[in-house]
């Protein structure tokens, strides 16, 4: 098992119609991917954030290869699609995730 962490930082200017984007489109981007056997996609709690909002999706994997290849393929096409729809009203962190221990 293996996972990947998606953060989208979005501005407050933004954030009305990303939370509908992420609802709607980006919640249905994510439930079609055939690669990913379980995901969650939550809003990140921050005191650090004073303006804005994380939004992270984390999706686990069956193995590092199907990750590899969603990297390669799936997640350049999300990316782009997000960038293309907010601009720079959203920012796209991405984190590779390697679990030494896990009971999931």
């Amino acid at each position: 098992m293996t996972a990947l962490s998606i953060t989208f930082h979005t501005t407050a200017q933004s954030l009305e119609s990303w939370e509908v984007y992420l609802t709607t489109e980006l919640h249905q981007l994510v439930e079609n991917l055939y690669d990913v056997e379980k995901y969650l996609i939550s809003v990140v709690e921050s005191d650090r954030i004073e303006e804005g909002q994380n939004t992270n999706v984390l999706l686990v994997f069956d193995s590092q290869a199907l990750r590899s290849t969603f990297m390669e393929n799936e997640l350049v096409n999300l990316v782009e699609h997000v960038a293309t729809r907010f601009k720079q009203e959203v920012m796209v962190f991405i984190t590779p995730l390697n679990p030494l221990k896990s009971r999931f």
